[in-house]
């Protein structure tokens, strides 16, 4: 076991070197005035003369041969300079990861509804095979899969907001978000709900679960509507096998033989959807947070690309990158944990 794993971590910087690659490849194809403009700020390009642009060429290696050039970029990179975002009027990196705990938030108050009562759904759906409880199911898995998130995100901010006046959007309300950025608040984890709790304040708490509850529910359904039905269609495989029969022979329990013997082979598959929904619910807020006019990384990354914010594009890629990479690490390692064949292979 622990060998698998350190030649899962040996791999991980190869892989990290390959989408620095062909990041950088694709940043070459905008040409080299575009490039000046990723790393300095728009406003005080208009002021320079030709000798100081070709200052910043040459700080940042824009005549330099290829090779040299990715060399000085990824050193840069390294560094944390990732060039100038038009469209946080920052620094990239602190725009980057002024926006990361909001989206972070999101994800995790989303993950534990999702993993839950999605396994929870599908094995329901499987143990009651083809019965009234087992069609309710289906259908609302289909329907959930049917929408797409935008469309789904737009009836739930109509209904939870636009009627009844329940779930604002934003990040917090406007007496709130001052009192977050006064100096009494103290921003210990920079998560908005946990950090209320870490200063007293309840109300704070209460204004920011209002906020991220319909943002949570848009993403919470159309997962659970994947999930349910892989754990359904991996429940119903497993449900087949002799040793389910056999151990129903032996006279044991319908409580014991779901939960000891088909459950925990049925979410060899679920694990691997599930880590990979789980890196997807960082990239999906992209929509999610745009409709819900949240400060997250993925309405960041919406509207630097309106905006051709090439900077931040970059750099939000390699942020998002690595969660990919790291998430599939911790996917392989998981899948080897529940199932021991993946570990001599």
């Amino acid at each position: 076991m622990t060998s698998y794993i350190i030649r899962r971590i040996l791999m991980l910087p190869i892989i990290m070197l390959g989408v620095t690659l062909i990041v950088f490849s694709m940043m070459q194809l905008l040409g080299e005035d575009k490039l000046v403009a990723a790393y300095i700020p728009q406003s005080q390009l208009d002021r320079l003369n030709d000798e100081q642009i070709d200052n910043i060429k040459e700080k940042y290696g824009l005549n330099d041969p290829l090779a040299i050039r990715y060399v000085k970029w990824l050193g840069n990179t390294l560094k944390g300079d990732l060039g100038w975002s038009i469209v946080g009027k920052q620094p990239t990196r602190s725009a980057i990861l002024s926006r990361i705990p909001y989206t972070i938030e999101l994800a995790l108050y989303a993950i534990i509804p999702i993993i839950f009562v999605g396994i929870w759904l599908g094995v329901k759906a499987a143990v009651k095979h083809n019965s009234f409880t087992d069609n309710f199911i289906r259908i609302f898995a289909l329907v959930g899969w049917s929408l797409p998130d935008f469309v789904f995100g737009l009836i739930i901010l109509m209904v939870f907001y636009g009627v009844l006046g329940w779930f604002p959007p934003g990040n917090l309300s406007q007496w709130a978000d001052e009192v977050i950025k006064s100096d009494s608040f103290k921003n210990v984890t920079n998560l908005i709900s946990i950090d209320a709790l870490i200063n007293g304040r309840f109300d704070i708490f209460v204004d920011a679960l209002r906020h991220i509850i319909a943002p949570v529910i848009t993403l919470a359904y159309l997962w659970w509507a994947f999930l349910l039905r892989i754990t359904r269609s991996a429940m119903l495989e497993v449900l087949k096998k002799d040793y389910i029969r056999t151990a129903r022979a032996k006279g044991l329990s319908e409580k014991v033989v779901i939960n000891k013997h088909a459950k925990r082979n049925a979410l060899i598959p679920v694990t691997t959807v599930a880590g990979s929904m789980v890196i997807g619910l960082f990239i999906g807020t992209v929509f999610v947070e745009t409709i819900f006019n949240r400060t997250g990384l993925g309405k960041f990354v919406a509207d630097a690309a309106t905006q051709l914010d090439y900077s931040s594009i970059m750099g939000s890629l390699l942020f998002y990158s690595l969660i990919l990479v790291v998430g599939n690490l911790i996917i392989d390692i998981l899948y080897a944990v529940i199932d021991p064949r993946i570990r001599l292979e």
